[in-house]
Formats: structure tokens, sequence, C-alpha cells
């Protein structure tokens, strides 16, 4: 098996999502195979959003937030992080 390294510039924000899939999938112990398992994704979309290959889709989200037993804000709310939000004063 194959695995190529992540983008050489990630975006932080989406850098941060990623970590969170890979902390909560090692927090609970799960190999890929399971998390694909429990969420009914793919194993290769599981790996390449841990990777930073692809960023997903809000129903991919949806659904790891469920295997997760977690409201879907504890997956996306890393994107809101470091950031204004846009219509803010400070925007």
């Amino acid at each position: 098996m194959t695995i190529l390294p992540p983008d050489p510039d990630p975006d932080p924000d989406l850098d941060a999502l990623r970590m969170t899939l890979a902390r909560l999938r090692g927090q609970r112990g799960w190999t890929f195979d399971e998390l694909a398992e429990r969420s009914g994704l793919a194993r290769r979309t599981l790996i390449d959003l841990e990777h930073g290959r692809t960023t997903g889709s809000v129903t991919t989200w949806h659904a790891l937030a469920h295997a997760f037993h977690v409201p879907i804000e504890d997956l996306l709310g890393t994107l809101c992080d470091n950031h204004t939000p846009p219509g803010t004063p400070d925007a």
C-alpha cells in the first residue's frame, strides 16, 4: 500500500479539521476499517480525509459525527477557531 504525503502547503483550518478526525479515531482506538464500517464511508475516503487529500462533503462529516456520537459542530467547529466570521465588524 502506498501512502502519499500531504500537500506541502496545507490550509491551517483544514489541517485542524483533519487533526480532529485523527484525534477522535485515535481516542477510540479505531482502525480505518472500523470507522468505515461504523460510518458507512469508504476506507479510502477516510484515509484521504485524515491525510488532507480531500475535504469531504457535509454528508461525509455528518456520517462521521454520527459514527463518533458527537454533534457535527464538534467536528466542523475547528474551521472557525482562527478567524473572524464574515459579516462581523472585525472581518
